[in-house]
């Protein structure tokens, strides 16, 4: 089946025949098997649903990380995502896909593929930076597409990252300013940066990586019990979540999702609850038009001491601390960055 055809059957979204050129499909270096059960990535393994949480006001996501680092897993994610290695070499997956990776490797992954890199580093290393990562929904790419009919160029693009797709190392070369850019760009200039950047990537030449038969299984995915509890509280955040309803909600008893939840997520309950209650508090602060208080019971949190105490131990300072010097330098409103080295536009 020709990709344009894949894509629509995956996605029920018509595109216009390939004009990206396609370049041989890359040889794996390996098929699954035991190398990559050392990692955990066993090819019969369902991966791991990711939760990426664009703002309500924003249109895409633009972060980077180190590594180890917590996604770093055999995982999968309904938004498109490009990945740009910028330090550390090792081996990489992608659907069906297994190669090497090294500082420079641009690739871009469609809705739903799993996918994971896997860093070659010292017991015990850390590394700060490791990648930089753009995000963005379907439904917005296709609304753009919608919006602007000179993007259609994107189609062919889009539609062989159903496979996931890699760019040639100067490509990457001159997508690394721009995604750098990004991470800090406010407003108008976000914008602007994403579209040359997309600019880019649909003149270019790719390589396909998973092969054309590689069956993306969402269904299949979202079996997995843990799968389903990750995506209830990604729903339910705002709400009363208790460990025990979510055990009885898989049929766990409390010992076995407990043991189950940190094996899956490498955090306990309460800890990875807390850390994207958070997480989203941090966006909701540099939106305006909610007080504090608002910001607290709208994430979950029952009271505002306790809000106020999970928010200081995970960011070192208070909400109020917080929000002040993100607008003091310039970074607020709508199209902030909820943290650090992530932006959300």
């Amino acid at each position: 089946m020709p990709d344009h055809e894949r894509c629509r059957a995956l996605t029920g979204r018509h595109v216009m025949p390939r004009t990206v050129p396609v370049l041989p499909r890359r040889t794996p270096r390996q098929r699954f098997g035991p190398d990559a059960d050392d990692q955990g990535l066993l090819g019969q393994a369902r991966p791991e649903l990711e939760l990426v949480e664009v703002p309500r006001l924003g249109s895409f996501k633009v972060w980077s990380h180190g590594y180890p680092y917590r996604t770093v897993r055999w995982h999968f994610h309904p938004e498109y995502e490009l990945h740009l290695v910028t330090e550390t070499s090792g081996t990489f997956f992608v659907g069906d896909h297994v190669g090497s990776f090294a500082p420079g490797q641009l690739v871009l992954v469609g809705p739903n593929l799993p996918h994971n890199w896997v860093s070659r580093v010292a017991p015990g290393e850390e590394v700060q930076h490791r990648c930089v990562v753009l995000q963005f929904a379907r439904e917005f790419i296709e609304g753009c597409i919608a919006s602007f009919p000179e993007l259609h160029a994107l189609d062919s693009l889009l539609a062989a990252s159903v496979c996931g797709v890699e760019f040639t190392p100067g490509v990457g070369a001159a997508a690394l300013p721009i995604l750098t850019a990004l991470l800090d760009a406010q407003g108008t200039r976000r914008v602007t940066l994403f579209f040359s950047l997309l600019d880019l990537l649909s003149s270019q030449g790719v390589a396909r990586l998973a092969s054309a038969g590689y069956c993306i299984d969402v269904s299949g995915y979202m079996a997995s019990e843990m799968n389903h509890i990750l995506a209830t509280i990604g729903r339910s955040l705002g709400g009363d979540l208790r460990e025990g309803d979510l055990a009885r909600l898989v049929g766990f008893s409390a010992s076995k999702f407990s043991r189950a939840f940190r094996r899956h997520t490498g955090m306990t309950f309460v800890r990875y609850v807390n850390r994207l209650r958070i997480e989203r508090a941090c966006r909701l602060l540099l939106e305006d038009g909610l007080t504090i208080t608002e910001i607290c019971y709208r994430t979950g949190f029952n009271n505002l001491s306790n809000f106020n105490r999970q928010f200081l131990e995970q960011r070192g300072v208070p909400p109020s601390r917080y929000r002040h010097d993100h607008r003091a330098h310039g970074i607020g409103g709508p199209s902030g960055p909820p943290q650090g080295r992530a932006s959300s536009g």
